[in-house]
């Protein structure tokens, strides 16, 4: 326990010291999406009975919890290439469990920062919608999934190059494709067979759901949690592998 929180904490007081640059960063994406595509495109549109504007904010949550828990692979390659910390950590007596739950807590608190800020600027916009229980869960089985990739992706690139490799092949068209921006039934039959194994088309559905205030789906829910667990195990793993 004293292991996680130490690693968890770390990241934190890296998290703390470019905190406003982090938040910034954070801000822009979203900021832009909802003035190109929602104030832009989507200016009258109506999607599944409600504005485009309130159908894009569910999907902005989807995909910047994503991509913020899968961004803290970024900040273990800097530890591992650079700083060394991952041997540090070798020598020290923290069980490789603590290591991967603490980044993964890690990823999970970047992914809550990106999203309350996408909330607020949704609110500064006028959107109001049902941010309750179900909501959060799913958010947080979205991070928790990603988190625990990120981690495990980590422990096998070589490079940051290999790292951007990752994310532009997997990572971007995922944020795209996954229901994110239109609904995926609109897509061809072909293609939605492909676009339902991504997770993130099922976590933004979850999402979006539960801030439409419409009853939960357990199977998104199931799916995204049973796929996290099972990132985590092989994050684990990686973890053993890269120790040896």
């Amino acid at each position: 326990m004293r292991g996680c929180l130490a690693i968890y904490e770390r990241e934190l007081l890296i998290l703390r010291k470019k905190f406003f640059r982090q938040v910034a960063s954070m801000s822009v994406g979203p900021l832009l999406y909802l003035i190109a595509f929602g104030l832009g495109m989507g200016k009258g549109v109506e999607v599944q009975g409600h504005s485009y504007m309130e159908f894009l904010i569910p999907g902005l949550v989807a995909m910047s919890s994503m991509i913020q828990a899968f961004a803290i692979a970024s900040e273990i390659n800097i530890a591992r290439f650079y700083w060394r910390i991952f041997e540090e950590f070798q020598a020290a007596p923290i069980r490789n469990i603590a290591y991967v739950t603490g980044e993964v807590l890690a990823g999970i608190t970047r992914a809550l920062l990106s999203i309350g800020i996408i909330l607020l600027i949704g609110l500064c916009a006028g959107v109001f919608l049902s941010y309750n229980i179900f909501f959060w869960l799913a958010v947080v089985l979205n991070s928790f999934l990603f988190a625990s990739l990120a981690v495990c992706m980590a422990m096998l690139v070589k490079s940051h190059a290999d790292q951007a490799l990752l994310t532009n092949f997997f990572i971007t068209p995922m944020a795209f494709l996954g229901g994110t921006f239109f609904p995926v039934d609109r897509m061809p039959p072909w293609a939605q067979k492909i676009l339902h194994f991504l997770p993130l088309t099922h976590a933004a559905h979850a999402i979006r759901s539960a801030a439409f205030g419409l009853p939960p789906e357990s199977f998104s829910y199931l799916l995204l949690a049973i796929t996290g667990s099972i990132l985590f195990v092989l994050a684990f793993y990686c973890v053993n592998k890269a120790k040896e």
